[in-house]
């Protein structure tokens, strides 16, 4: 038996990452966890109450908290969403309409993954639904013209995670539930963050493309105003989902879940207008939605188990206490939490991270005198990270997939995108007025 919190947590990490190393489901890792954190424990419980009924209570009351959530109602909507619009050629309209006003920037249509994911993002909610399938339309294009291909897959690996920073997100979402952080706020704080993300994408390829003129072909492709002004017809679905979904949310019409059952109802019209939407199609698209969202919802409530059980022990207190007792600064403090998590990435994916470790870091953080809201982005930035930190980066095995080079290349060629991304992460750090502005001019303090 352990009596000491610190110590406990400590081999509840070590029990953890067996559990997680042995290619146990993440849920059910998790709830092991946390039994086994019940058992190790020295506990001062009545005569009359055995540690097992009182783990049996923890695990059923833990369970139908975690997800008897209306919030939570909005992930499978905005996965389904996405899912359609995959399956779908809208996404392809979407690279259609993009070309010719990307042709007279220096780097030219490598411009297209940055641009093509930012506005997917905003639709879509999903890091691995944004790199697929814009990473399908892009990669074979780009190389076909002749564009650097190392820059291309560079640029789609950092540009496909600003599916969980642009809003929908569901990192977001998650967060908002577990952290009780309004979901609203949460997406108005991504929108500055993932535009200032996405920027500095392009003016990385802008610098590269002017030294070396490889990177782009010899060859330069013209449109005339008069195809750039027919080419905004493809555009216009895009953007009209975009303001359906988050103008609802952004003009108090419509919480994130009725936003998200309004993006499902958007992406199916505009797929029976292009005639690219069946039963087939459907049912595909409410299949994958439904695995997707039943593996998050498992991973979660083997969370909130482990959370009540981390609370039941005073482990999260202790901790808390612990680093509130080393002096550390505010910066400093955020440094270590931000290396725990680039670590914790590459062999976790980010929504364990997520579910994992906001009981035990959001006491510390706000105890710190940090804003629950600022770090909700934070979150989603090292999420973002852990998405192209090998060896568990899923964005990287996505591109692997589409493009079939070898993984060691893809990383040399999202390396660039890696450190633009921990600056940005620096700069909203710093000035975390990025993230906050926003949410409280629109909605208020």
């Amino acid at each position: 038996m352990i009596s000491d919190p610190l110590l406990l947590s400590i081999v509840l990490m070590a029990i953890m990452f067996v559990f997680l190393l042995s290619s146990i489901w993440i849920g059910v890792a998790l709830m092991m966890t946390g039994v086994a954190g019940m058992m190790l424990f020295e506990h001062n419980l009545p005569p009359a109450i055995s540690i097992f009924q009182k783990t049996g209570d923890l695990l059923a009351g833990s369970l139908y908290d975690s997800l008897n959530s209306w919030s939570l109602a909005a992930l499978p909507m905005f996965i389904l969403m996405g899912e359609i619009l995959y399956h779908s050629s809208i996404s392809t309209r979407l690279l259609n309409g993009l070309m010719p006003w990307l042709s007279n920037i220096p780097g030219r249509l490598l411009h297209v993954n940055v641009a093509a994911c930012s506005l997917f993002a905003a639709v879509s909610g999903s890091s691995a639904a944004t790199t697929a399938t814009v990473g399908k339309i892009t990669l074979s294009e780009l190389k076909t013209r002749g564009y650097s291909k190392k820059l291309a897959l560079g640029s789609l690996a950092g540009s496909g995670t600003l599916g969980f920073l642009i809003p929908p997100s569901l990192i977001m979402i998650i967060y908002g539930v577990l952290s009780d952080v309004s979901i609203g706020k949460l997406f108005i704080a991504g929108v500055f963050p993932g535009l200032l993300l996405a920027t500095s994408y392009s003016l990385y390829i802008i610098v590269v493309s002017l030294i070396d003129k490889s990177t782009v072909p010899s060859t330069k492709e013209t449109f005339t105003l008069k195809e750039k002004i027919l080419s905004i017809k493809d555009l216009i679905p895009i953007f009209s989902l975009i303001g359906l979904v988050l103008g609802s949310i952004y003009g108090g019409f419509a919480t994130p879940t009725e936003a998200a059952a309004l993006g499902v109802v958007g992406s199916i019209i505009l797929a029976i207008y292009f005639k690219s939407f069946g039963w087939d199609i459907f049912k595909d698209s409410l299949l994958n939605a439904v695995k997707t969202t039943v593996m998050i919802s498992f991973i979660i409530a083997g969370a909130g188990f482990l959370s009540q059980v981390i609370g039941f022990l005073g482990i999260a207190r202790a901790i808390s206490e612990y680093i509130g007792g080393l002096g550390l600064s505010p910066y400093v403090l955020i440094l270590v939490i931000g290396l725990m998590y680039i670590v914790l990435g590459m062999i976790l994916d980010g929504i364990s991270i997520v579910v994992m470790t906001l009981p035990i870091v959001l006491p510390i953080i706000v105890m710190a005198g940090f804003d629950p809201l600022w770090f909700g982005i934070f979150l989603v930035f090292m999420v973002e990270l852990s998405q192209i930190t090998p060896p568990v980066g899923f964005s990287l095995f996505v591109i692997q997939s589409i493009s079939g080079e070898k993984i060691g290349y893809i990383l040399k060629a999202t390396f660039p995108f890696f450190i633009i991304m921990i600056l940005i992460v620096a700069v909203v750090t710093v000035f975390p007025e990025i993230a906050t502005y926003l949410p409280e001019r629109m909605i208020g303090k």
